[in-house]
Order: C-alpha cells, then sequence, then structure tokens
C-alpha cells in the first residue's frame, strides 16, 4: 500500500476504492494522507451498503457533505444496521464521495477529506472532480484495459497521482494563479513565476503546444470541460509526461470567467524506447508528406506493426460527412457491411452523424477505448470486434479527422499503446492540414468530382448492381469519368459509364452536365440510341474542346435482352454462367461533341440468369506500362476467374493494384439474375371511331378474364375508360393501350401524342365534366405520367389479388 503526504485543494487525505469481482463491493486500493492510518477507513464496503463511498458510487453523482451534514452523517450510519462504515473524521472535517468512471465503465470512488471549515466551495469541488478524472485515467491504465478494473487491490504503484496541482485562469485578464505543485511539475520555481499562461505553454514540447492552446483557449472548449496528455521539457532535458484536464467557470450573464484546471504526473503514459522511434520516425516522414494519400500510408505504415491491429482507418471530417482516406486492409469485405453500402469510390463516405461513438470522441477531443463486447453500434461493430481505438485528430484548434484502429480478437489496452496514439494523433491531424494547403487544387477538384457521381446505386429487380471508382495517383488534377444506373419503366435497367477527355476540373464539370442530360434523356422513355444522339448533340452546343466517350445499356430485367450504344468507349465484358468470358462486338459511333450528325446505332444480346456485364474506363486497361490488348486480355482471365455470387469483390478483383495509375478508373458491373415470375402483357392501338372507347372496353374486359382478374375487372375497365377518353378529346394522333399484370397489381397506361402532362382539376362533383382524373385517382392505388420520345404516358397501378 502506498502511502504519502497528500495536500490538494483543502484536502488533506484521498482514499481509492476500486469495484471487486463480481461487482459486489468497493475495496480499499490505497490511501494518501493517512500516515498513522488515524481514520479507520474500512478495507472493504458492500455496494449495497452505506456508507460516502458507495452512496457516491450507486449514483453516479458526487457527495459533498460540510462538517456538520458529516456528523449527522456518521450518526445516521452509527445508528444504522449496517454499522459505521464511513471512517473516523475529526471535528471541522469536510468529506467529498466522487465516483470513478461511469456507467457500463464503473471503477469505483474517490473519497477526500480535510479540514474545511465551510465546506469545499464551487471552485474547490470543480478541481476535485477533475482530479477524480484524473485517479480514474491512472485506473485504466493501471488495471490494462478501458472497461475498468476487477479484484486489484495492489496495482504496483501509487493510483493517487502524486504531486497533483491545481491552477485558476482567469479570461479577462489573461492572469494565472498556480500553485506551487502544479509549476513544480512544469520546472519551474513559484518565485521566479510571473502568472502568465505563455511561460507554462514555453516548458511544453513544441509539438504539443497546439493541443495545448485547443484546451486552453474557452473559445475551443467543449462545455463538459477538456483534457489532453502533454509533454514538458525540465530544465535539465528530461521529457515529463503531465495529465491535463480543464472546465470552464461562468458569470451570472453566462459568459466564461475563468477556467480551471488540474494537473498531474502521466509517467504511466511514457512511452517506451520503440515507441519513441516509431513516433520519431513517423513524424520525420510526415513531414515530407505532401498529399493526403501519402499521409494516410504512412499513418497505417506506422501504426499496424507496433499495435498489431487488424484494421485501420483514417477519415477526414467536412461539411458534417466523415470522408475515409485510407482502410486497411482496402478489401471491402473486411469491413462491416455499413461501409460496404457507401463505398461508391475509392473509399466509403459516412454522415458525421450517423455514428454517435465517433461524433461524441470527436465533440470531446479524446482518446477512447472500447474493449471486446462494448456494445457499439453497427456502423462500427464489426470494425473492432476485439477491440476499437477512436482516436480524434487535432489541428488548427480543431478535429480535422478520426482515427480508427480495431482488433479482432480481445485486445488489452497496454498504457504504452495509449501514449502511442496519442502522440501520433497531434502529428496526423497537422500533416492532414499541411497536406491540404500543398492539395487545395487536387482536393477540389476531387470534392468536385465525388459530388456529381451517384452516393448509392439503386435495389434493382433482378439483379444487382456495384460500382468502383479510383482517382489516378499521378499527376494533381482528376479526371471526369462516370458511371451511373438508372432504373426505368417497364422492368428496364440503363447502365452508362463514360469518360470527359482531360484531368481538370472543367472534365469534372462537363462529366456532371453530361451525367445530368444522359439521365434526363433515359427517364423521358428515349430509345439507347435517342438517348445518346441526344447527348452528342448537347455537348456538341456546349461549345467546349473537350469530347466525351460512352456506352449505354438498356437491360430487360424481365426478358434477359440487352441493348448497347457504343459512343467511342471500350466495348462490355460479358462473363456467361457457365464461366465464358468474351468481349461483346458492339458496333459504334465517335465519341460525344466530335460531330453533331453521328449516328449510333445500337447491339443487341441475349442474357442468362447469372450474367455479368462489365463496363468500364479505359484507366483499367491501359497505361503508359500496359497495352490495350494485354490489358482487355486480364480483365477478360480476372471476370472468368470470378465467383458471379459476390459483385462487389468481381469488381474488386478487375481494379487489381492501386500503384502506379496514370488514369481515372471506373468500374460498373451487373450480374443479371433474372425474374422469378414475368409479367404479363399486352397493347392495344386505339382507332379514333365514335366507338373507340367501347372497343377498348372490350380489349380490356377479355384479357383480363384471360388472365383470371376479376374482382379488379369493373375499376380496370373505369379506369380505361376515363384514360382512353382523356387521350381522344384532348390529343391528336395514335393513341395505345398497355397492360401490364404483374404479382401484385396491374398496371394501365395510355400513351399518345401530346407532350403537355395532365393536370387534375380542381372542380365540384356535381359539376358535369373534368372529373376523370378524380374518378382515375379515388378508383386506383397510384396514377401518373411520364414523358416520352415525342409525347406521353399517363398511368395508373390497381392491386390484385391472384390465386397462387
Amino acid at each position: 500500500m502506498t502511502r504519502h503526504d497528500f495536500a490538494f485543494c483543502g484536502a488533506e487525505l484521498a482514499a481509492v476504492y476500486v469495484l471487486a469481482d463480481g461487482d459486489d463491493e468497493l475495496r480499499l486500493a490505497e490511501v494518501a494522507g493517512d500516515g498513522g492510518g488515524t481514520y479507520g477507513l474500512p478495507s472493504a464496503v458492500a455496494v449495497a451498503g452505506r456508507s460516502p463511498a458507495t452512496d457516491a458510487f450507486r449514483t453516479d453523482r458526487p457527495l459533498w457533505l460540510a462538517p456538520r451534514e458529516l456528523a449527522a452523517y456518521d450518526a445516521e450510519l452509527a445508528g444504522s444496521a449496517t454499522g459505521h462504515l464511513g471512517g473516523s473524521w475529526p471535528a471541522g472535517y469536510s468529506l467529498g464521495a466522487l465516483p470513478l468512471g461511469g456507467g457500463a465503465t464503473a471503477l469505483g470512488c474517490l473519497l477526500v477529506a480535510g479540514a474545511v471549515g465551510a465546506g469545499f466551495d464551487a471552485d474547490r469541488r470543480g478541481l476535485l472532480e477533475l482530479y477524480a478524472d484524473q485517479v480514474a485515467a491512472g485506473l485504466e491504465s493501471a488495471a490494462g484495459r478501458a472497461a475498468g478494473l476487477r479484484g486489484a487491490p495492489a496495482l504496483g504503484r501509487s493510483l493517487v497521482p502524486r504531486h497533483g496541482g491545481a491552477f485558476t485562469l482567469a479570461l479577462d485578464s489573461g492572469s494565472l494563479v498556480a500553485d506551487e505543485r502544479t509549476l513544480s511539475l512544469f520546472g519551474l520555481q513559484a518565485a521566479g513565476f510571473d502568472g502568465r499562461v505563455e511561460s507554462l505553454l514555453a516548458c511544453a514540447v513544441p509539438d504539443d503546444v497546439p493541443a495545448l492552446m485547443q484546451i486552453l483557449e474557452p473559445g475551443r472548449m467543449s462545455a463538459g470541460g477538456g483534457q489532453l496528455a502533454f509533454r514538458v521539457r525540465l530544465p535539465g532535458g528530461e521529457l515529463r509526461w503531465l495529465g491535463l484536464r480543464c472546465r470552464l467557470r461562468f458569470g451570472p450573464d453566462g459568459t466564461p470567467e475563468r477556467i480551471l484546471g488540474v494537473v498531474a504526473d502521466a509517467a504511466y503514459l511514457r512511452p517506451t524506447a520503440d515507441e519513441v522511434a516509431v513516433v520519431q520516425d513517423l513524424a520525420a516522414r510526415l513531414a515530407g508528406a505532401t498529399t493526403v494519400r501519402e499521409v494516410s500510408r504512412l499513418v497505417v505504415a506506422a501504426l499496424r506493426e507496433p499495435l498489431r491491429a487488424s484494421r485501420i482507418a483514417l477519415a477526414e471530417l467536412k461539411a458534417e460527412r466523415l470522408f475515409v482516406t485510407v482502410l486497411d486492409p482496402p478489401d471491402h469485405h473486411a469491413w462491416p457491411p455499413a461501409w460496404q453500402s457507401e463505398w461508391r469510390s475509392e473509399w466509403p463516405d459516412a454522415s458525421y452523424h450517423a455514428l454517435p461513438t465517433l461524433q461524441n470522441a470527436m465533440r470531446h477531443g479524446h482518446l477512447s477505448l472500447w474493449p471486446s463486447g462494448a456494445g457499439l453500434e453497427d456502423n462500427l461493430a464489426g470494425i473492432g470486434p476485439g477491440g476499437l481505438a477512436v482516436l480524434p485528430l487535432p489541428a488548427e484548434g480543431r478535429m480535422v479527422g478520426v482515427c480508427l484502429v480495431g482488433w479482432d480478437t480481445p485486445h488489452s489496452f497496454a498504457p504504452e499503446e495509449r501514449s502511442l496514439l496519442t502522440a501520433v494523433a497531434g502529428l496526423v491531424g497537422q500533416a492532414l492540414t499541411r497536406a491540404h494547403a500543398l492539395d487545395a487544387g487536387h482536393e477540389l477538384a476531387t470534392m468536385l468530382q465525388r459530388s456529381l457521381l451517384p452516393r448509392k446505386l439503386p435495389e434493382l429487380p433482378g439483379g444487382v448492381a456495384v460500382a468502383r471508382y479510383l482517382p489516378a495517383t499521378r499527376g494533381l488534377e482528376v479526371g471526369g469519368d462516370w458511371y451511373d444506373v438508372i432504373p426505368l419503366g417497364e422492368g428496364h435497367v440503363a447502365l452508362v459509364i463514360g469518360d470527359v477527355q482531360g484531368h481538370s476540373a472543367a472534365a469534372a464539370t462537363i462529366m456532371g452536365q453530361m451525367r445530368t442530360a444522359v439521365r434526363a434523356y433515359a427517364v423521358e422513355g428515349h430509345p439507347p440510341d435517342v438517348v445518346v444522339a441526344r447527348a452528342n448533340r448537347l455537348l456538341v452546343g456546349m461549345e467546349t474542346d473537350l469530347f466525351a466517350t460512352c456506352l449505354y445499356a438498356d437491360l430487360d430485367m424481365e426478358e434477359g435482352i440487352a441493348r448497347f450504344v457504343r459512343a467511342g468507349h471500350l466495348p462490355p465484358l460479358l462473363r456467361h454462367p457457365d464461366g465464358v468470358t468474351q468481349e461483346l462486338e458492339v458496333e459504334g459511333g465517335p465519341p460525344l461533341g466530335v460531330l453533331a450528325d453521328a449516328q449510333f446505332p445500337m447491339t443487341e444480346a441475349g442474357l442468362g440468369p447469372g450474367t455479368l456485364v462489365a463496363l468500364f474506363t479505359d484507366g483499367l486497361v491501359e497505361s503508359s506500362q500496359l497495352a490495350l490488348d494485354d490489358g482487355m486480355r486480364r480483365a477478360r482471365e480476372v471476370l472468368a476467374g470470378a465467383d458471379p455470387a459476390d459483385p462487389g469483390r468481381v469488381a474488386d478483383d478487375m481494379l487489381g493494384t492501386a500503384d502506379g495509375r496514370d488514369d481515372d478508373v471506373a468500374v460498373l458491373l451487373l450480374r443479371y439474375d433474372g425474374s422469378h415470375s414475368r409479367p404479363l402483357r399486352t397493347h392495344w392501338t386505339v382507332w379514333r371511331l365514335p366507338d373507340a372507347v367501347l372497343h377498348a372496353r372490350r380489349f380490356t374486359a377479355r384479357t383480363l378474364r384471360s388472365w383470371g382478374v376479376r374482382e379488379e375487372a369493373d375499376a380496370a375497365l373505369l379506369v380505361v375508360s376515363e384514360l382512353v377518353t382523356n387521350a381522344i378529346a384532348h390529343t391528336r394522333g395514335e393513341v395505345r393501350l398497355n397492360l401490364t399484370l404483374s404479382s401484385d397489381r396491374l398496371r394501365v397506361a395510355v400513351t399518345d401524342a401530346s407532350p403537355r402532362s395532365p393536370v387534375k382539376p380542381q372542380v365540384e362533383w356535381d359539376a358535369t365534366g373534368g372529373r376523370g382524373l378524380l374518378i382515375v385517382e379515388a378508383t386506383t392505388a397510384a396514377w401518373g405520367a411520364v414523358p416520352l420520345s415525342g409525347g406521353k404516358q399517363v398511368w395508373a397501378e390497381i392491386p390484385v389479388e391472384r390465386a397462387g
């Protein structure tokens, strides 16, 4: 049992009780300031019993007792069935009981007592609560794990921080009042201290000064206060690790008035010689890093082996989203499903607010260690099932990102690991900031291009689509590669991939315009050749010197028919269910933006269930070190040997190595599964005769009888009457009636030659006209209108029940 003199903020004694195995009692682990044992503290108290320590522990709130309150409390305990469990306190003593840890990480309780006649005032209470936080940090470190301490009556070192000191910083004048112990920890003499905070900062290691400034500036401190482990260099040249905890005190008007702080020796954070070498080597390498990518890879290289980690992720915080800059391992199957679903580019990104654990760690700015079974949210649970370290990265007074280190097997967090991660955090945050300053143009273009790509691919009936995008690793500008998956009507899906010439922000801008234009033309219902032709004329009209290549595929997911249109782009690859892989011969036209009147013929191909369709840009198969023919052969070989059950892994395999690319790479892959039940379809051309509506109703009635639809037939006939009547009365040209029956609904669609969409009238029900669309709305589950090439289609859907 370590005993030494103790004096802190009026407290003359400190006792640490820790939670024992079984969680049924608190055991006395250390007493400081009780040289003769005169206070009679019990060696153990039952958690369910009454005592200052257990009362504070159970309620998870500090208990403060002035002399009169303490006397009354002692008298109450003396008369209770449990007996006297609080200790023998001299007259005039005040007592504080402060819980250590809390919730799932409850550690124990700290008792402090001293001859403070009026009780501990608000400032002393605040400082003692900060001191308790220091004790809790020491307990976690001594136990070797962040989950808490169980059954450790002797830990090999003092639990009560030696030479703990306190200070108060007045914010209006900037004057700092520090006790003698605080100054001694910084290596200063009380007689020569000038009361300036700058004099304390001058003792700190330069690398730790930015983090200290973040803690000591009230505008940057969170409402809950701040904490930091930092280093000071003593007059003799020795490095000393200190733990700092601060909190704000506010005036009556709510403005910050002063900062209360506690400083204690944190020798348990002192790194070993190996850790010092790691930090020094990383600092030297980061000094020469000029890009965010380079910084990220250096961090992985520095931490992976020393920590024996299973996974490491580095992410930056931008616009309320976390943008991943590196994942190790890079295989997306090694990361949780929630991360895989956001994997649309080289790395995933996620909402900052969807990750409360990271959000809380970055708000408070301190290292968080989560042991195995900590019950993290789904987005993080799979990163470190055996243990997870969440390391916020500070720079310029704010948190610029976060580093995640995870282990697959149960991991105990040793003190040296804590010190290594703490030292690395400041280095990495500053390095990321420097890299952004050197790489601002590239970052702007990258963010522009990333925002123009689809955030998620839609879920498709009868197939699964995945995409991957990798920017070039050479040069500072980005290209104009893009991709898109567009659900169309009647079971059709459009796959689009393209590449705008050049590497610049202008190329990324043209890419965004072309992607939007192709999507708009496709949704209007134009056939593939018309979609590409219109996009071509649009780019020609932009009067830009850039051109673009494009490959457009319209897939009928029910029939398994694909129609391809190629504009100067590489042809697609097909992997058939039997493993045979072919480069599909698609007759192509010139790139977009070259000839205004260019023709773009279509090529049709049949797809069987299990077929993989691969679209990609030339960066995948051609570079300064790779000939196009060799690259296409390699892509076919990878596709032939792939397992179609996992399209995401197939796309990753096609990307191959991520080093040495001199062009962007985009891959769009679809596995065609086919429809389990094909819908029934038929159509009828409505002739403009006086009894046209009658013929349309008769055709519909015959069709529904043959399909076995009876209960919904009356509603369907009413909808057909209204839609056909409107088309004949308000449009000219051909009118076409289409009927589609799927497993659960009947779709009635009427196509006409007028581009004007119908508008639901605002009429009274007793009016003689204008009720057609109101009747359709009242008798169907949904209705609407979509533009088509040269006209429109008005549709309505009726739920049906079919036997079997």
